[in-house]
Formats: C-alpha cells, structure tokens, sequence
C-alpha cells in the first residue's frame, strides 16, 4: 500500500505502509543506540517507501562538555481535554478515571502483512494525530512511549512526524508496531528508515549529523488502532507522548553533590537475569541478555503488581522467578531480536493494573534522589569498561540496572541484575563513577576506540494514582 500525496502535517494518510523492506541481522542493539551519540547515518529513504541503502555510520566529532539550561523536553497527551484534541477519524476520546483513546466507527480497512510470521490478514483502522508540539529544545533525538490495552484481537502503531530547523518535515516514522500480547501481530521495531537527515535506531529518531546543527523543533505523533474486522474489539491508548533531548558530546561529567536522597531505600524485589541464563532462548538467547525486563520486572513488582498464575501458565514448572520470564517474551521486539527496547519495556509494566510509565532522561543523579526519596525507583541505561565502575566485576556495552536508594554519603544503591543470584542483585557503587557511565554520551572501549553513551536514559513506573509527594516530582521533570 502506498499513500497519496499529502500535507505532512495536515493531510491524510496510510495507515499501514506494510512490512520493513529489508531486514537486519541479529545485533547487539544497546552498543548499536550507545553509539548513536557518536555516528552519522548516511543516505537512506523513508520507511513509507524501499529502502535503497542501509545507513552507514561515520563518526561526530566531540566538542567540550557544557551543561545545557535545558536538554530535554517531555511531553504527553492523556486528559480527555487532550484526546478531544488533534485530528481524529474514526477514534473518539472516553471520559472517566482514566481518560482514554478507541475506536469508535472505524475509517476502513488495511491489509497488514507480519514480516516475521509471514501471516497476511485485514484489519479494521481509526487513527488519532496529536497536535503540532514545539519542543521547547530543539533536538538531535526524540523517544516516544506510551501506555496502552491491547486485547487479543487489536494492536497499535506509533508514528512521528516531525519539523526541522531548516523548514522541512521529516517522513512518518514508525516508532512501533505494538501489541500487549504476541498471538495477533509480533511486536516490532522498523529498520530502514531514513531521509538522508535522520534516521530511526530501533526506538530512537536520532539526527544523523548533530554537529552540522540541524535540530527537530516540532513533531506531532500519530496512533493508528487496530482490531479485527466485524468486532467491536478496541485498544484503548491512555498515555502517548515523547522525549525530546539535545545532549552535548562528552566523555565526563562532574559528579552532583549528594542530597535528599543520602540515607534513603526502597523495598524493591531483587531478581537475577543470570538465573535464566539458557533459558527460553527464542528471547535473545535468554536470561543473559535479560537486564531490561527483569529491571522492569522488580519495578513493577515493587508497586505490588505481579503476572497471575493464569499468565504465567506458560513457563516451564519448575524455573525460579517465572515472571522474569514472562517479561522476556512480553518486552521482546522481534525486529531487532531483543528484550531491550525502551518504549517496549515502559509499555509492559503499564499493561499491569493502574500503571503508569514513559521513557526519559534525567540530568544527574540529584534527579533520581528526588525520585527516590518520593518513594519512585529509577531504570537506569549505561555502558562501562570493567575497571570503570568498581565492584561491578563486568564490563558491558549496554546495561540496565535500578537505583533503589543512597548510601548516608551519597553512593548509588543499585539492583543490578547482571548477578549470579537474587540475593547478591543489591549492590553499592561509588556516586562519581556511576553517574559517568550513566550520564555520559562518549566513551572509550577496550580496544581504545570511540564509544557512545546513553546521556541519562531511565524509564520511570508508578501508580496512576500517584501521592502528592510523588506528582509534585513527576510534575517538575514534565512527565505528568
């Protein structure tokens, strides 16, 4: 399918374009997104189209660390006020506790061909697009996320669009083909997206070429609900939005002076990937590579949610902490053939009751205190050498890992999930270390070459019903 000529911001659309064109290999796509603070891609179409070439990296050079007034700038739709806003055609806002988007007399109807099932069906279409949002940071990435229902018989798909500040639109970018579950449609990142000035890295719209100055001032999101035909079956989308950042080049960071959060821990569950090492290893050859879901995991089960024995029916009898499992094969994006895919992660834990979550980024570790001491543990993204973070007895060029707390002098309190069991998942890591591994957005690997870094990466989960302490915080980092 291919769609007519248009106002890319205004005008009609298609609302499934069919599958990638080309497909990728398996990768280690944490080191693929950590490097993308370091590389250039070259020309590509976009993914409305074929692909004519894969992009190419090339490198950026780095430029003295500076810290920004502002480097990020979130933004979410989720009142009602909100989803009677944009352009709607066929979806209609639902009122309530938790004010919501669905499919009311659907626009039509589009083939969809999974491009890792081969399998090729109809579905009913209604599609919602967000008003035009002027990034109060003009930026080099966005990452969009959203909580959502899906029941058996629906999914959705996430897309952007976005302004330039030279005056030009970008194409609509897929940012996900998403579903709760795995029995309709694979859950899927789309590679091969590019318009020659940027590119999507799996989850992340990144600009291919910062230092020559061009930034993303404007986007708009678009949803696209399916279901099956002659259902009255509907997604229901409560929260969509994105982050939009300009993080400097830099190797180091100056460490924050500790503060309120000095001496404060959450009860967070301890789980370990390394126990299900082996395991299922349809899921990116398994538990070894599990950090994000079982990060994800423990967060979520920190707010007193946890799968029913009836979901996690599935799961071999007999493995220790099943749930960790269920996460994996819950979070897993079948594109890039990994369970760590940012916005896939954030919405799994909001399919859990009253849950809320997003994908962010924080500006130092002052930020997490402030969570923390509001009772709100913090998924954090980072890369490191072995001899860069002490006590860890690893290196990785890609890992998540949650700060559960401080220490009375200010060191990170961490559940690390690279453990060789449950009990040794807490962990103390020095404050300054860990906030260069974590913050930066350059590095050097073993081998001396140059790396990228996630620049404060995090995912945040919490209840819709947060206490006051806990929205007051949210409420100043933009996330609510």
């Amino acid at each position: 399918m291919t769609a007519g000529p248009h106002n890319p911001l205004t005008g009609p659309h298609d609302p499934v374009t069919g599958p990638p064109t080309s497909t990728t290999g398996p990768h280690n796509r944490r080191a693929v997104l950590a490097a993308l603070a370091a590389v250039a891609a070259a020309s590509a179409v976009a993914s409305t189209g074929p692909a004519s070439a894969t992009p190419t990296p090339s490198r950026r050079p780095a430029v003295p660390f500076k810290a920004p007034d502002t480097a990020v700038d979130n933004h979410f739709w989720t009142t009602y006020t909100d989803w009677r806003s944009g352009s709607a055609t066929g979806t209609r806002a639902v009122a309530g506790r938790r004010p919501g988007l669905v499919i009311a007399v659907p626009a039509g109807t589009a083939d969809y061909t999974d491009p890792h099932t081969g399998t090729s069906a109809a579905w009913e279409y209604a599609t919602w697009t967000s008003p035009v949002h002027r990034s109060a940071v003009p930026a080099t990435e966005v990452i969009a996320s959203w909580n959502a229902d899906t029941p058996a018989g629906t999914w959705i798909q996430i897309e952007l669009l976005g302004r330039y500040s030279d005056g030009t639109d970008t194409p609509w970018y897929v940012m996900g083909r998403w579903a709760a579950g795995d029995q309709d449609i694979r859950r899927t990142s789309v590679d091969d997206q590019s318009d020659g000035k940027s590119s999507i890295w799996t989850d992340t719209f990144s600009v291919d070429d910062a230092a020559s100055g061009l930034r993303l001032t404007h986007y708009r999101l678009r949803l696209t609900l399916h279901r099956k035909p002659g259902t009255r079956l509907t997604p229901t989308v409560w929260r969509v939005g994105a982050m939009a950042s300009d993080i400097p080049d830099r190797f180091t960071v100056p460490a924050s002076t500790p503060g309120e959060g000095r001496g404060h821990e959450l009860a967070v569950p301890r789980y370990s990937q390394n126990l299900h090492a082996g395991q299922y290893p349809e899921y990116d050859n398994g538990g070894e590579a599990w950090c994000s879901p079982t990060s994800s995991q423990m967060i979520i089960e920190y707010w007193g949610r946890k799968p029913t024995a009836e979901q996690l029916a599935w799961v071999k009898p007999g493995l220790p902490d099943p749930q960790v499992c269920h996460a994996a094969r819950y979070t897993f994006d079948y594109q890039y053939e990994g369970c760590g895919n940012w916005p896939f992660n954030a919405a799994y834990a909001a399919t859990y009751r009253d849950m809320s979550s997003t994908v962010t980024r924080l500006g130092s570790l002052t930020d997490v205190e402030t969570l923390v001491r509001a009772g709100i543990p913090v998924i954090t993204s980072q890369s490191f050498l072995k001899e860069e973070l002490t006590g860890a007895g690893y290196g990785t060029s890609g890992h998540l890992m949650t700060v559960i707390g401080f220490t009375e002098g200010g060191d990170v309190i961490a559940n690390d999930p690279a453990s060789k069991d449950d009990d040794a998942v807490r962990r103390v890591y020095a404050r300054a270390e860990w906030e260069q591994i974590w913050l930066r957005t350059k590095r050097y690997d073993a081998s001396g070459n140059v790396r990228g870094g996630t620049g404060g990466v995090c995912y945040l989960y919490w209840p819709t019903t947060p206490t006051a302490a806990q929205h007051g915080v949210l409420r100043s980092l933009g996330l609510v």
